[in-house]
């Protein structure tokens, strides 16, 4: 009778949730940081036993999971708040992150912040990720603020694919590629803004005027004296 050796098992992840500074440390030594998709509990927990880093709720669950042909725009929040769900439940370690779809964030900063928060506190997601820069800043901006980390996406974005002409792959010249480079630095710089104190600042925020503070302030005090 012959002896196989055994088949080492993967490494078993350290306990506890990866922390986002821990993270950041692994790109400065130059670690690989290793990322899959999941859409459900158990595909969730292989990948945490397998020593995933980062899990992914991609909006493209409208066609691998959903059945629609060729677009990840029908995917709504509810749908991916619910597969968000079932992926946390699944993943201890590996940092989950919530894909807003189109529509939950394009309209304003404040629908943004409040769908992100609905990933985090509904669905247990530990980021969202949202598509492009640009007009897309002030969104990242806004939600970030607001104690929520972003992971920005870039090059080929599938919620955009209507108006890039199908699913191409971006920034093939010099200039597209300048552009997304330009892009990817402005994506880092707020969250460098927010870690810094330089954002939010004045013109971030609205200020009640001096004379209605001031009227404000009289009032609290008197009528606490009161």
């Amino acid at each position: 009778m012959s002896i196989r050796p055994r088949t080492p098992a993967p490494a078993t992840p350290a306990p506890g949730k990866l922390a986002l500074p821990e993270l950041a440390e692994m790109k400065r030594h130059g670690d690989k940081i290793v990322m899959v998709t999941a859409y459900d509990a158990s595909s969730a927990r292989l990948a945490d036993e397998a020593g995933i880093d980062l899990i992914l709720v991609g909006d493209t669950a409208a066609m691998v999971v959903l059945g629609h042909e060729s677009s990840t725009v029908p995917v709504t929040m509810d749908e991916m708040l619910f597969m968000t769900r079932a992926v946390t439940r699944g993943a201890r370690r590996p940092l989950v992150v919530g894909d807003l779809p189109f529509g939950s964030y394009q309209v304003s900063d404040e629908e943004a912040v409040q769908n992100a928060i609905r990933f985090v506190k509904e669905a247990g997601a530990d980021v969202v990720k949202l598509e492009g820069a640009g007009a897309s800043l002030s969104r990242v901006r806004a939600i970030v603020g607001a104690g929520i980390g972003v992971m920005g996406h870039l090059g080929l974005t599938p919620q955009s694919a209507t108006v890039l002409g199908g699913f191409k792959a971006q920034g093939r010249s010099a200039e597209a590629a300048q552009r997304l480079l330009e892009d990817a630095l402005a994506l880092e710089a707020y969250a460098a803004d927010v870690r810094s104190g330089a954002f939010p600042e004045d013109r971030h925020t609205y200020a009640m005027p001096e004379e209605e503070l001031a009227r404000f302030e009289s009032e609290h005090v008197h009528g606490h004296r009161d």
